[in-house]
């Protein structure tokens, strides 16, 4: 069997946070390598991994068992990047970054890029650098015992922000290349997979709300999935385009079958979320091979769960991994060049070494010249302090002159005979009354300033309680562009969910005073 898992991570970085706080002495590799057994899968495919080339460390990069391959943004740090792991019994016989192939080496690649005419070399080039698309290529075998290929394409598509609808064009070029490539390796004989997070809900099924959204089946994206996927089921009179969505394959009527939810709001806690993330395999592929898909909503660590597919296959591994492996990278083969290989030694001219070396004595000469004759020309001390001589330090503390003696026969009064002695029991009591009039004196002050700075500063107001079930609410801040920008405000607390469930978050909305 082969078992393939696709995760949206949010962050590659942002999971091992969890495993490193429950197991402090684990190194990053450990923990790494922790989640990969979780995931337990042969083939781990991973989304907005956030890290660049600059960032990325060894033992996030290497884990004994596995051999990886990164695509990272080139465009910005901590943005983007897809990422592959594959056990080391299902490694590659080829790797490939992007879909346009102008990222491609010359050995290991996929290959088999299709008719591209429609974009410009500038399209390309901008839908492949911001790290989307990751290509491995596998040799598989059948239960019948015929060896085929397979090829994993792991995507993570773009993300249209309201704000910026020149993505949705980015966005649907996107998916176009995709397309492209994936067809043209279907042509060249290769079964194909494409998992990963496609940023598109595909029926209303796959959407908590969606019938509360505007025209939810016009969407471009959506549209381009209806003729990239075949009908619902598994039957062979019922396909229509050359993939087949894994999951509804084998759960068409699931509802409540999510894989994104809003952190902001923990709607995770109420399942009020979409289907975002998706496997999806070639017609033939599926039908023959395919045994279950899956999701998992029960891993924590992203606003994403992971999805994923077994196959009834088994994988012929590579007897070495493509050059794209991140073991054969510079700095993690130990054939990264030090600051040493560029700074060469150089050797001097015998004549400019005679030259400079009689330079330097002449110095010398000139320095012990000029030493001789600031001594010489220095005051002596026995010249300066002739006159009066040097003082010693004990000459200040002697007595003055000046001050009058105490006469020894002068006879002072005796001031023990005019003060009353006091007992023990006077002098404990003397004490306890100067204590206790300390801390009288110590507490009034302290009162003075507290009352002083209460008045100042009068504190957080209490918050407002929601009309919905009277509970304290939380202040939010709009970070929309537009008028009301950094202004804050109060919601229900409670997490959003359907507005059918009287749990899930009310409607209570209240501006905040201007403090």
């Amino acid at each position: 069997m082969l078992r393939v898992v696709s995760w949206n991570i949010n962050g590659i970085r942002s999971p091992l946070q969890g495993v490193v706080y429950e197991e402090p002495n684990n190194c990053t590799a450990m923990a790494m390598g922790r989640i990969l057994d979780k995931l337990d899968a042969d083939i781990v495919c991973l989304q907005e991994t956030k890290v660049t080339r600059d960032v990325l460390t060894e033992p996030l990069a290497i884990i004994e068992g596995y051999n990886s391959y990164f695509s990272f943004s080139r465009n910005r740090s901590g943005y983007s990047g897809v990422a592959t792991f594959c056990k080391d019994s299902a490694t590659p016989v080829a790797a490939e970054e992007g879909l346009s192939g102008l990222l491609a080496t010359q050995h290991g690649n996929v290959g088999c890029y299709g008719n591209m005419d429609a974009f410009t070399q500038e399209e390309l080039r901008a839908l492949d650098s911001e790290g989307r698309a990751l290509l491995t290529q596998h040799k598989i075998r059948t239960w019948e015992g015929k060896e085929k290929t397979l090829t994993l394409i792991n995507v993570y598509c773009p993300h249209v922000d309201p704000g910026k609808p020149e993505r949705l064009a980015f966005k649907m070029r996107f998916y176009r290349l995709l397309q492209i490539r994936a067809e043209a390796l279907l042509a060249a004989g290769s079964h194909v997979i494409i998992l990963g997070d496609l940023n598109t809900a595909h029926r209303p099924i796959d959407h908590w709300d969606a019938v509360n959204l505007e025209c939810f089946e016009e969407d471009p994206g959506r549209k381009w999935m209806d003729g990239l996927l075949s009908n619902l089921g598994c039957q062979a009179g019922s396909h229509v385009g050359p993939f087949i969505d894994s999951y509804r394959c084998f759960q068409p009527k699931q509802k409540g079958a999510f894989t994104c939810w809003s952190v902001v709001t923990g709607a995770r806690h109420l399942n009020y979320g979409s289907r975002l993330d998706y496997v999806l395999g070639d017609r033939t592929l599926v039908i023959d091979t395919f045994q279950a898909s899956f999701l998992l909503p029960e891993v924590m660590g992203s606003d994403h769960c992971p999805v994923g597919a077994v196959l009834s296959v088994s994988s012929v591994p590579a007897k070495q991994c493509p050059p794209l492996c991140t073991r054969f990278l510079p700095e993690f083969a130990g054939t990264q060049l030090k600051i040493l290989h560029f700074l060469v030694h150089h050797k001097q001219d015998p004549v400019f070494k005679q030259s400079a070396l009689q330079l330097s004595n002449q110095t010398q000469v000139q320095m012990r010249q000029n030493k001789a004759h600031m001594r010489s020309t220095r005051p002596r001390p026995s010249q300066a302090g002739s006159s009066k001589g040097q003082k010693k330090l004990m000459s200040y503390f002697q007595p003055s002159s000046s001050h009058s003696r105490v006469s020894p026969n002068l006879e002072l009064p005796n001031l023990d005979a005019l003060v009353t002695p006091k007992t023990p029991e006077d002098e404990v009591m003397a004490k306890v009354v100067e204590v206790q009039t300390k801390a009288s004196k110590a507490e009034d002050e302290k009162d003075l300033r507290t009352s002083f700075w209460k008045s100042v500063l009068g504190g957080p107001l209490p918050m407002p309680l929601c009309r919905g079930h009277g509970e304290p609410c939380v202040m939010r801040t709009v970070k929309k562009p537009g008028p009301n920008l950094g202004r804050h405000f109060y919601m229900c607390a409670r997490p959003r969910g359907p507005p059918t469930d009287p749990s899930s978050r009310c409607n209570f909305f209240l501006w905040s005073r201007p403090s």
